[in-house]
């Protein structure tokens, strides 16, 4: 009754209506949930599968509209994790091939405030957040499940300590628009190893456990569809990280740490570079967004003791294979790690001392194609297939023998909530 009473109010009320109405656009709801299946199907570790899901709720208000805050917005998400992980039961290998897998848990993942100066051509942001979504993203992750590609070169992760969605800690960035296509970009993320626990909740803002920052920076040159028939993106920009991590191979006085049985040396300092581009280079029409578009990076680790040197990957997105199916999407994506000397020495080692021979290969290609289903606006299904050359044994050194190549089948569903319940109206 209290409710029929409030919707009579408001519909007698244009002035409170009105009031509603304009609150309701200053609030652009999100709300989303991913779940990505992938089973083995020949080599790797088991022929097994696993499930890992994300369900995420969040808004973007524009404080402007709320509260006559020029230039103000205030960005909010909460997300679930749920499931688990085939690279660690199936395949063997450290890179995930669901890469909505990590910090399994219900938490605050994003808390900040963002202004925009200079008529938008600065934008500053800062609150509870994570470098990734910032630096070295791209929309056309979603075209693909593998964590090697998506959502951001994983290399980035195995050399820094680059902070991940969801698990938010402090953190900064500036964005610099110097002519309309022409960017610098810059920011400063909290390294706090708690944040990335599975029991992490994300309300703890307290910096205990904090072990330093890392630094991302990046200079690039960007059209869209609006003013470019060929929309493209050119970046270059790197890392520094400056919080501790550990040694691949060296325990504090030098000698292999798996020989030794001492701790790994505790470092400090690693910094890295990186090139990429994505460029659409054919359209079958004028109007529309079919078409094809290539991307490609480059990573290479520039200081520090590294698990990996250098990192490689190609791919493109064909949107509109088919013109009677113009949301549906065709996906390919290729990628190298290669692993420093030091952790293929602390590899063979590890393997001597378990009794087996030889060394681990020097690389890990990961290969994924992909066709997404727009089964309606709001639900998209993606069957894919993987192809993993030489899985790496970074997770179990121990291991006396290379695993087999490994061939995966999984699907990636995308539903989009927000717009299935018209929530943003």
């Amino acid at each position: 009754m209290k409710s029929f009473s409030i919707a009579c109010a408001l519909a007698a009320s244009p002035a409170v209506a009105q009031d509603a109405q304009d609150t309701q656009r200053a609030v652009h709801w999100q709300a989303g949930y991913t779940g990505e299946g992938a089973a083995v199907v020949d080599g790797g570790l088991a022929r097994t599968g696993a499930y890992a899901g994300q369900l995420m709720l969040g808004a973007d208000v524009d404080l402007n509209r709320l509260a006559g805050w020029k230039g103000g917005r205030l960005h909010v998400a909460f997300v679930n994790r749920h499931g688990d992980n085939l690279s660690e039961d199936g395949i063997g290998n450290s890179t995930s091939v669901q890469e909505i897998y990590g910090a399994q848990n219900s938490r605050l993942t994003l808390f900040t405030l963002e202004q925009s100066l200079f008529e938008d051509r600065l934008v500053l942001e800062g609150g509870r957040t994570v470098a990734n979504i910032s630096f070295l993203g791209s929309p056309l992750c979603q075209y693909f499940q593998n964590n090697a590609a998506c959502g951001n070169p994983t290399f980035v992760f195995k050399t820094s300590n680059f902070t991940w969605w969801p698990a938010s800690s402090w953190g900064a960035h500036a964005k610099a628009w110097l002519t309309p296509n022409i960017y610098a970009h810059v920011g400063v993320y909290e390294v706090n190893p708690e944040r990335s626990r599975d029991s992490d909740h994300g309300f703890d803002w307290d910096t205990h456990g904090s072990t330093g920052v890392d630094v991302p920076f990046a200079l690039g040159y960007r059209t869209d569809a609006a003013t470019d028939p060929y929309p493209r993106m050119y970046e270059i920009g790197g890392w520094y990280d400056e919080a501790d991590y550990n040694d691949p191979l060296r325990d504090e006085t030098g000698a292999p740490a798996v020989v030794s049985g001492a701790p790994y040396a505790v470092r400090n300092g690693r910094s890295g570079v990186f090139a990429r581009f994505e460029q659409r280079v054919w359209k079958p029409e004028s109007e529309g967004e079919r078409g094809l578009t290539v991307f490609g990076a480059v990573l290479a680790a520039t200081s520090g003791e590294t698990l990996e040197t250098d990192f490689q990957q190609l791919g493109f997105v064909l949107k509109g294979p088919l013109a009677s199916r113009p949301s549906d999407s065709l996906s390919f994506v290729a990628s190298r790690q290669a692993y420093s000397d030091a952790a293929l020495e602390n590899l063979r080692l590890a393997r001597a001392g378990a009794g087996g021979v030889g060394t681990p290969a020097a690389d890990q290609i990961m290969v994924e194609l992909g066709y997404g289903l727009q089964v309606t606006p709001a639900v998209r299904v993606q069957p894919n297939l993987h192809y993993i050359v030489n899985p790496d044994q970074l997770n179990a050194p121990a291991r006396r023998v290379d695993l087999p190549d490994a061939v995966v089948i999984g699907v990636r569903l995308d539903i989009d909530l927000a717009g299935a319940l018209d929530l943003n109206r």
